[in-house]
């Protein structure tokens, strides 16, 4: 199976850096998330593995050759794209496989992989159509049965469920999980939701500023984030990150600016420090409660309902093995 490796490549456009040094290695058959907020770089990245851009300097390696300079026909990759990149006026069979009609692949050749992809992804019923007929999540299984008839054994995705409504995103990633995985193909997925690249992703790759912050699997990049960055970026409600000015010198480590703790890891505790109700919000299974400690925004969540009127106190404590303490520089120090 075919592995990817970066190594030192930048982008820069005018003297400033879309992409700054970023190295990494994935080996074949791997799902690897490129996740960020917008404007990080992981949209740029994917685009010079695929040859739709060009590094400034540094090199991309797939399957151990050199393809910095080659264009993305040399480079053996399918792609799918946010926008699906359909041609209305062809239907979904013509759709799916145009790139082996442009390189002249054999009409049996493509009938026989046009069979197998159709029915891989449910589409067999649909092949006359045309993409207009076809809901969201119909188009974005047209666009991956494209990429799956190629052959290729890498496949690069630029936010490809971004259009689609919240309860068939659930579902998609699933399928792409479910089909990666059966196919052992070497997935580089681009996404800005944490959801998608903790859930789908063995590995991700949070990216800041053009650079790699962090790469994990997804339980280290929850559980033991490299930077207060990470640690908010990660987590729904994000994690509290607290300055220790906020809190008694016997929670506050030695050289730590600031000390992290995940929601769902505080509990009510008479002995706890004092915590001035802002908010709450009931969602069922649990309820989120917005306080302030020492002044500095501070979330809970409990199981359950539990009741806090705003200006009411509440006492929080947390198990001294969840707390994640952070130095000055923002990156996480040394337990």
């Amino acid at each position: 199976m075919l592995g990817i490796e970066l190594d030192g490549v930048s982008r820069h456009w005018d003297g400033v850096a879309a992409v700054d040094g970023v190295s990494f290695a994935l080996e074949g058959g791997a799902f690897l998330a490129l996740l960020g907020p917008s404007g990080c770089g992981k949209s740029t990245t994917l685009r010079l593995i695929a040859g739709l851009d060009t590094p400034t300097s540094g090199r991309i390696l797939i399957d151990g050759r050199d393809v910095t300079g080659l264009p993305p026909s040399k480079r053996g990759i399918a792609m799918v794209f946010q926008s699906y990149a359909l041609f209305p006026h062809l239907s979904v069979a013509q759709n799916i496989v145009f790139g082996l009609t442009v390189r002249r692949v054999p009409k049996a050749e493509r009938a026989t992989r046009l069979e197998e992809a159709a029915a891989l992804l449910g589409l067999s019923g649909l092949l006359d159509r045309r993409p207009g007929q076809l809901s969201g999540g119909q188009q974005q299984r047209v666009a991956l049965a494209r990429a799956i008839v190629a052959q290729a054994k890498v496949c690069l995705m630029d936010e490809p469920l971004s259009n689609l409504d919240a309860q068939l995103r659930i579902e998609m990633r699933r399928e792409i999980r479910a089909l990666q995985q059966r196919l052992g193909m070497t997935m580089i997925y681009v996404t800005h939701d944490q959801s998608e690249a903790m859930t789908m992703a063995d590995r991700i790759i949070l990216m800041r500023g053009g650079r790699v912050e962090q790469d994990a699997d997804p339980a280290g990049l929850y559980g033991r984030p490299a930077t207060d960055f990470a640690a908010r970026f990660v987590g729904t409600p994000p994690m509290n990150v607290l300055p220790v000015s906020c809190l008694p010198d016997r929670l506050a480590p030695a050289g730590a600016a600031s000390l992290g703790v995940r929601p769902e890891s505080v509990r009510l505790d008479p002995a706890g420090l004092e915590a001035t109700v802002v908010a709450s919000e009931f969602l069922g299974a649990d309820t989120l409660v917005e306080t302030r400690i020492g002044g500095a925004p501070f979330v809970a969540r409990f199981p359950g309902q539990v009741a806090g009127r705003p200006g009411a106190v509440l006492r929080l404590a947390w198990p001294a093995e969840d707390a994640h303490p952070f130095g000055p520089d923002g990156r996480r120090l040394a337990a």
